[in-house]
């Protein structure tokens, strides 16, 4: 039994899909994770691991937060009640972090960028979504050459032993 509990606790969540673009393209500033209002056969499309947040956004519209292009492929074994694959899916906010994040998109040019899609500990989806400027060519370079850098560095450190 006490193998159980201690796997729980170092399973703290299933990852489905992730963003690493996201990193690169972006300087995060805030993280929130948010709730999706999803059907029945995007939970268990979901629990396949078929989906991509790649390209996806999202947006307030209407005093809510909207998740925008992301793909959460149809469940295979799905009848005519399958979900269409890109369709815009609620995200599920407190009222005072959504003001704040449309707030800052109208004033200071931000941007939300979804990060990682995931289960949480419950079994829950969630989605961590980022508030985000964007980077200039010569930050991506240099980030670029810092994380190059480093890699050398560890290198030459790992071998001189």
């Amino acid at each position: 039994m006490a193998a159980k509990k201690k796997k729980k606790e170092t399973e703290r969540y299933r990852q489905i899909a992730q963003n690493r673009r996201a990193w690169r393209d972006y300087f995060i500033d805030d993280k929130y994770e948010a709730g999706l209002v999803l059907t029945g056969t995007e939970v268990k499309s979901l629990r396949e691991g078929h989906a991509n947040i790649q390209e996806s956004y999202a947006a307030a519209k209407e005093d809510e937060m909207w998740l925008f292009n992301c793909y959460i492929a149809e469940y295979a074994a799905g009848s005519r009640e399958n979900h269409e694959p890109r369709r815009p899916r609620k995200l599920l906010l407190k009222r005072r972090e959504i003001d704040k994040i449309a707030i800052a998109c109208q004033r200071q040019g931000m941007t939300v960028v979804p990060l990682a899609l995931y289960f949480n500990e419950r079994g829950i989806a969630k989605l961590e979504i980022g508030l985000a400027r964007g980077k200039k060519q010569y930050d991506k370079r240099d980030a670029e050459k810092t994380r190059d850098w480093n890699r050398q560095k560890a290198r030459l450190l790992r071998d001189r032993g």
